[in-house]
């Protein structure tokens, strides 16, 4: 395990995106955080330095994270996500579903993330 763990980390809100990423470095220490406020800056960033995993937020300023995640998955489609969202409406969640894609609830507490990088990431 001399890689660390890459996380893509999408959320318009700053505060959200670092306390996530403050609590992905104290369950995972050697995690390399990349952030992003929208899908268009996530697509750059994935591009410019792949991650391995990506939590998304839902409802974002042009794309959602769902269709951020189709994105995501035409350029690595075995590149696991996480939706950590507040709208948690069953077309969203069934959505996701659709999509592959993990679907968590905020708010963003530690027991969350916890889960998040059991789930996307559970050897590293």
């Amino acid at each position: 395990m001399n890689q660390s763990l890459k996380v893509l980390v999408v959320d318009d809100s700053r505060v959200s995106r670092m306390m996530s990423s403050a609590m992905i470095k104290s369950i995972r220490a050697g995690a390399e955080i990349v952030e992003a406020d929208n899908g268009d800056a996530a697509l750059v960033a994935q591009q410019a330095t792949p991650c391995d995993i990506g939590i998304l937020d839902m409802n974002m300023p042009g794309m959602t994270g769902l269709e951020l995640a189709a994105h995501l998955h035409q350029l690595n489609p075995d590149m696991p996500l996480a939706l950590l969202t507040a709208n948690v409406q069953d077309s969203v969640r069934n959505r996701a579903d659709e999509e592959g894609v993990h679907f968590f609830r905020k708010p963003i507490r530690e027991e969350v993330i916890g889960q998040i990088l059991d789930t996307l990431a559970p050897q590293r």
